[in-house]
């Protein structure tokens, strides 16, 4: 049976850099949401103002808050490694994640809450902000290869509300302590992108129990080209404007890929990118940043992507 919600010490974990507005609207909605017991806030060493204004916030209101300014940016993994300890710290029961720029539906938490006591690490759909019914992470079916960009088709998977063995960390998931005593932090040298697959992964290996729950909602900017199809439709990439995010995706699937399912699928996203960059989208210069971040990966280097911080 599912332990009633009240019982349940509920810390949300929210990580954030240089996006003041988008917090402060974030925040106010968790200060509101039933259930919540106690939001840490990770700023990532921002420089528009946010460490001081959360210097300046009541620590001791109805729910209270603790925030913590890191010294230098370590990024979403850096981040959610650090709030994940704190949390811990704070004898959180379930460990509710989020990024700055997502914003949870008002009963996003109550509907996750309905599982509680039935699944290990669980979470919301990520629809697009200005349309909802636009997935911002496609999902990878379970059982097969079909990628779902659609609210309509992932409902239409779902049996009792849900899509278990899938779930898009870290945008509103729960984390119950269990688990995450079990398996550990984020892996923080990561610094973005893969970090949260890692962390999936990792939870899957150990036999968690995972799931989306169809109906629980988190808003979220669009963030680009995700699941673009590639040859000839056969599969599709994550393409990403973002030099920084690029190079670290390389890098960290790599490493993903050689732990979770071994060489064949590294060679298998090698060959994936080089026919990206070369044919459905040319680019040489994105095809030598990614051949820097796949070198990286091979080598277990985490210190590359700090030339894009500067």
């Amino acid at each position: 049976m599912p332990t009633p919600s009240h019982a349940r010490r509920i810390v949300a974990v929210v990580v954030t850099f240089n996006r003041l507005s988008l917090l402060q609207g974030l925040l106010e909605r968790l200060r509101r949401t039933p259930d919540v017991t106690e939001i840490v806030v990770v700023d990532n060493a921002s420089t528009d103002g946010t460490g001081e204004w959360l210097a300046g916030q009541d620590a001791d209101g109805a729910v209270p808050l603790r925030a913590v300014t890191l010294g230098d940016n370590r990024g979403g993994a850096g981040g959610f490694h650090e709030g994940m300890r704190i949390g811990l710290e704070r004898d959180a029961d379930l460990l509710w994640l989020m990024d700055d720029d997502g914003m949870p539906d008002d009963d996003c938490l109550a509907l996750l809450l309905e599982h509680d006591g039935t699944l290990d690490f669980w979470g919301p759909v990520v629809v697009d902000q200005d349309d909802a019914e636009r997935l911002v992470f496609p999902i990878r079916l379970p059982g097969g290869t079909t990628v779902v960009h659609d609210l309509a088709d992932v409902r239409a998977a779902a049996a009792d509300g849900r899509i278990d063995d899938i779930v898009i960390p870290f945008n509103g998931v729960l984390v119950t302590r269990d688990l995450a005593e079990r398996i550990g932090l984020p892996r923080a040298e990561f610094f973005i992108w893969g970090d949260d697959h890692e962390y999936r992964l990792r939870a899957e290996k150990a036999g968690a129990r995972i799931a989306t729950v169809v109906d629980a909602t988190v808003r979220h900017p669009s963030v680009g080209s995700l699941g673009t199809p590639m040859m000839f439709g056969r599969t599709t990439y994550n393409h990403s404007p973002s030099d920084l995010k690029h190079y670290c995706m390389a890098r960290n699937n790599v490493v993903n890929l050689r732990t979770y399912r071994g060489l064949p699928h590294v060679l298998a996203f090698i060959v994936k990118t080089v026919w990206f960059y070369a044919f459905t989208r040319p680019s040489p210069k994105r095809l030598a940043l990614s051949a820097r971040g796949i070198g990286a990966g091979l080598r277990n280097d985490f210190t590359g992507h700090g030339r894009f911080l500067a």
